[in-house]
């Protein structure tokens, strides 16, 4: 995703540029520098398509100190996402391992340091060019290339630096090349350059579906399944879910818990979104239900499907879809919005049942991996059950209203239950849902 701000860990300037860094935190683009020695601007990057994976790639950067003195001093870093690694690191370069956080995923900076007079109107490149590996998992990724006058090492998340053991590198004069127009500077010491990356690689992204078991009233726990089975990592270039899923219960049922990253949709069944604009290979997302089995329909099946928008990395569409099936066993319990304390199992266990109208069964646990706290919206993110909390009281109330008590999802970014809505959960405990976006992927 190109950004036109260097971001919360790309870029960081000493205590003479916090100011900066402040407006850029806000979006905010800083004031043209009235030091006219601070002028830096990076030549031209073009994307980078058809890479094969264990290939090599060349980054050619060059920079024209833009202002009317010279500098003694500049770093060039290129940080990439996970699908490609830094190759031949020089002696004067430090790399930095960063785990993802917020909307960015993982990193790996590469910070070379540049300790040389830097004349201005002069187009200077790296004597060796860095140099990056597509690495096995490789599809679309991201590398940013920037300039400063300052050391941007990262600060947020980075593991101790590791320094190079080749040999040093050093700037050389492109005098073939055409220099950046004097003030032409857009910031002020420093630029930079997003440079998507392509590899010709695939990812298969599937669904597994799941078999609801159980008696008219039971709740029961379902969990479906979506998985990239790689061999790549999906990096979508905006911020958005990795993928959407269609959720479709069997005819005969009513969900009373939504999982926190699903939203009701328009024909009756949910819509589900993804933690991150990413997937690793071999990762995915848990979707948890809870749904109330209301009467026994013959035949009746339901789905989990992804959702027809583009995957041109993914040819292959026999796993797109999976089945939701259901089977009733044994009678009535006495009607069908009873659903009683406890939760009978998706995978087949039933729950039993007493002259109160309450269910002994536990619930099926699903933890999740990764720092994203999707609270009671995801209906046992901790391995815990909410069946004890609702009363018989607030379960009457659900028949009567249709059972649908908790379209808590919002697709990729989850709601915050609002103070209002109180009044229309207090029968089953107020639901605050609180969402840090850095992933439940498993």
């Amino acid at each position: 995703m190109p950004l036109s701000t260097p971001g919360p860990r790309a870029l960081r300037q000493t205590a003479g540029a916090l100011g900066a860094l402040a407006l850029l935190a806000l979006g905010a683009a800083p004031a043209s520098a009235d030091d006219p020695a601070t002028g830096l601007v990076l030549g031209a990057l073009a994307p980078v398509d058809g890479v094969k994976p264990g290939a090599e790639i060349q980054v050619p950067a060059t920079f024209t100190n833009t202002g009317g003195a010279a500098l003694g001093k500049v770093w060039m870093s290129y940080s990439v996402t996970r699908g490609l690694s830094h190759t031949a690191i020089p002696s004067n370069c430090l790399r930095y391992e960063v785990s993802s956080f917020d909307e960015a995923p993982s990193s790996s900076d590469l910070v070379c340091a540049f300790d040389q007079q830097i004349e201005p109107g002069v187009v200077y490149a790296p004597e060796r060019p860095a140099t990056l590996k597509a690495l096995d998992h490789a599809l679309h990724d991201e590398l940013r290339v920037s300039v400063a006058a300052y050391d941007p090492a990262p600060t947020d998340g980075a593991a101790d630096p590791v320094r190079g053991t080749g040999p040093a590198v050093k700037l050389v004069e492109r005098p073939d090349e055409k220099p950046a127009a004097p003030g032409s500077a857009r910031h002020d010491g420093w630029d930079a350059a997003d440079v998507p990356v392509t590899t010709d690689n695939t990812a298969d992204f599937q669904v597994t579906g799941a078999r609801l078991q159980g008696r008219v009233g039971d709740t029961v726990d379902v969990q479906l399944k979506f998985t990239n089975a790689g061999p790549g990592w999906v990096l979508r270039a905006s911020d958005g879910p990795a993928t959407h899923v269609l959720v479709k219960m069997p005819a005969g049922t009513t969900v009373t818990k939504a999982d926190g990253y699903c939203e009701k949709a328009g024909d009756g069944g949910y819509e589900c979104g993804t933690s991150q604009r990413w997937v690793d290979e071999g990762r995915g997302e848990t979707y948890e239900f809870k749904v109330r089995i209301d009467k026994a329909v013959a035949g009746a099946e339901g789905s989990v499907a992804l959702t027809d928008e583009s995957r041109p990395f993914d040819a292959d569409k026999t796993n797109d879809t999976a089945a939701i099936t259901l089977d009733v066993t044994g009678g009535s319990t006495g009607g069908s919005g009873s659903a009683g304390g406890g939760s009978a199992s998706s995978a087949g266990g039933t729950g039993t049942t007493g002259g109160s109208g309450s269910t002994a069964g536990g619930s099926a646990t699903g933890g999740t991996s990764g720092s994203a706290s999707t609270g009671g919206a995801t209906g046992g993110a901790d391995g815990g059950s909410d069946g004890g909390s609702a009363s018989a009281a607030s379960s009457a109330s659900a028949s009567a209203s249709g059972g649908n008590l908790a379209n808590t999802g919002s697709g990729s970014v989850l709601p915050v239950a609002a103070a209002a809505a109180g009044a229309v959960v207090v029968g089953a405990g107020a639901i605050v849902v609180v969402r840090r976006r850095a992933g439940r992927q498993r």
